[in-house]
């Protein structure tokens, strides 16, 4: 049960990821594949603690994009109204 658990909370950071990528600054082609890679070289994990460690990890990954995107729209309101 902790197995099925756990694999849809990767599931879902997962798709919550490449939400956010349709918006990225260089484009879903250039963030698809490289999201897609870096889940798959994690594919191999089987404790539940290491799968943890790459959740709380993706979780960090989806916060830096977040910043990335308010920082880019600030920028974009500083410079239309400066």
């Amino acid at each position: 049960m902790a197995k099925q658990q756990l694999r849809r909370e990767v599931i879902n950071v997962y798709k919550e990821l490449l939400e956010m990528g349709k918006s990225y600054p260089l484009g879903f082609d250039y963030f698809r594949p490289r999201l897609h890679k870096a889940f798959m070289s994690q594919a191999h994990l089987d404790k539940e603690d290491d799968i943890r460690k790459g959740i709380e990890r993706a979780e960090y990954v989806k916060k830096e994009i977040e910043a990335l995107y308010y920082l880019k729209k600030y920028r974009a309101l500083k410079q239309a109204y400066s």
